[in-house]
């Protein structure tokens, strides 16, 4: 691993520096190894940072301990992935909270053409687990990466039925990469890691505490293209997840069950509050996320005709922009949109909404946008 890589993990490794802070320091400073550089006045200047921080970054203690972490993740044949590095999620990357370093060890894309993330109960009866394993079998034929949390019930079901489907399959972790949590699931895990992988933010070593769950919640959402809830009680990580998939523009589904039923309460409950779409079958999620296009024989290269539309001459400076990012590929998310253009969601959403009456640009399934060829 390289330099910037030691003093990424040292950013990391910093008390009371998250991953909108680190973002700061590297704004203002240029790059991790420059933070490390800078003397006391100038790191007291970045907005966010006290003196008490400031001194805390510059404890040579932190390389120290940095260095043994990277070591440790050379060992296990891992990575260290920055939110700068082009294997970073791309889909986690537009987030503002996003993790600013994730570990990750696997053979999998983690910027894969299609994901969806799979979760529910750790109780899990035997008509969740059979829905789980519909689901999966139904999506097999369009390559979709399966992201899931490793734990009991749901989750398990999702990443053992994603192997027999020859799916890749990404289990995001609350501990450290070598703790696999809960440990029956270790040989699940390491059969993961010749086609998917595993992911964490916490360095190695780091246990399961209970504050790093909703934490790993937030990244298998950030990751899904849609999250479905299989089973869910009406409080749990399966509905945490969830909300924070509606909070990033995913689309989401549940599984509608039994009134009776304790892990069928909190599926109705999303439908109820129109937090989620009902599921039916696996053409709910095939279609809205427009995976049948395939099977149509319509790849993301065909999907469009060969011209381009000229632009108009009254178009504005950063309708130029949205539409020169927009050309640039297939479709593209409005989170990655705001992100690359560094135009505010609000007035983001007015821009596209202006193009797509002209006849400039097309909606589509996903929160996604594309161009509209001639």
């Amino acid at each position: 691993m390289s330099t910037d890589t030691h003093h990424q993990i040292a950013l990391t490794l910093v008390p009371g520096v998250g991953s909108i802070l680190i973002r700061q320091l590297i704004s203002y400073c240029g790059s991790a190894p420059d933070v490390f550089r800078s003397p006391l006045a100038r790191l007291m200047k970045v907005p966010g940072i006290g003196e008490v921080t400031a001194r805390a970054i510059l404890k040579p203690g932190v390389l120290t301990e940095a260095e043994q972490v990277m070591n440790r993740v050379e060992r296990m044949g891992a990575l260290a992935l920055f939110y700068t590095d082009k294997a970073y999620p791309a889909r986690l990357k537009a987030l503002y909270d996003a993790p600013a370093l994730l570990y990750y060890q696997g053979a999998s894309d983690l910027n894969a053409l299609r994901t969806i993330g799979i979760v529910g109960t750790r109780q899990a009866t035997d008509y969740g687990r059979r829905i789980t394993a519909e689901i999966i079998d139904a999506i097999a034929p369009y390559g979709v990466s399966v992201i899931s949390g490793l734990a009991y019930g749901i989750d398990i079901a999702a990443h053992r039925s994603s192997l027999t489907a020859g799916l890749p399959t990404i289990g995001v972790m609350a501990s450290g990469l070598d703790v696999i949590y809960p440990n029956v699931h270790k040989k699940t895990a390491q059969d993961m890691l010749a086609t998917g992988g595993l992911l964490s933010e916490s360095r190695p070593g780091t246990k399961p505490d209970a504050h790093l769950f909703p934490a790993r919640n937030r990244i298998i959402a950030g990751l899904s293209d849609v999250v479905v809830v299989v089973e869910a009680a009406t409080k749990g990580g399966a509905l945490i997840t969830a909300e924070y998939a509606n909070n990033y523009h995913r689309e989401v589904f549940a599984v509608p069950g039994q009134l009776t039923q304790t892990f069928s309460a909190g599926c109705n409950k999303l439908i109820r509050e129109n937090k989620a779409q009902i599921y039916t079958s696996p053409r709910d999620i095939i279609e809205t996320l427009n995976w049948d296009q395939m099977a149509r024989g319509l790849n993301e290269q065909t999907l469009r005709q060969p011209s381009l539309p000229p632009l108009p001459v009254d178009i504005t400076d950063e309708e130029s922009q949205v539409m020169a990012l927009l050309r640039q590929s297939a479709d593209v998310h409005i989170d990655a949109l705001s992100w690359t253009s560094q135009i505010p969601m609000g007035r983001l959403a007015s821009l596209l909404l202006s193009l797509e009456f002209r006849g400039f640009v097309r909606s589509l399934p996903g929160k996604k946008y594309a161009v509209v060829y001639v």
